[in-house]
């Protein structure tokens, strides 16, 4: 049996943008929005009593120079308390970039699609699942 290394405490929308800036943009989007791409991106603030903050952004936006185009972002924020204070910062860095992603993760994705859905764009789905085991790894590599 093994022992929980953290527990989440918290989980909330931190921050969030949609823009939309006209009618025009709009409707070019909509033909291409199947065509942008979705970025994430991972960073922790230290807080008190063993525990960090974890703040996960997703972007979806336009890959290409295109000037007519929308943009989506996210900042979702678990806050996981360590339990193991024996952990070492590799250990600490799967938790944080693996663990609490796959915990979190449909929730968050579940959430910013809600958003870009109302925003407009009800037929949006996104295809490829994120592997945050294959990511951490191709970042120890």
């Amino acid at each position: 049996m093994t022992t929980k290394k953290y527990e989440i405490i918290l989980k909330y929308v931190r921050d969030m943008s949609v823009e939309i800036p006209n009618a025009e943009v709009f409707v070019v989007s909509k033909e291409f929005i199947t065509k942008y791409s979705l970025g994430i991106n991972i960073t922790t603030n230290s807080l008190k009593n063993d525990m960090i903050e974890v703040i996960t952004k997703l972007t979806y936006k336009d890959p290409s120079n295109n000037k007519k185009k929308c943009s989506f972002e996210i900042q979702y924020s678990t806050v996981i308390k360590i339990l193991d204070k024996s952990l070492k910062k590799e250990d600490l860095e799967k938790i944080i970039l693996c663990d609490v992603q796959n915990e979190i993760y449909s929730e968050l994705e579940r959430i910013f699609l809600g958003i870009i859905r109302d925003s407009g764009f009800p037929d949006l789905k996104l295809e490829k699942k994120i592997n945050f085991e294959e990511l951490y790894q191709r970042r120890l590599n």
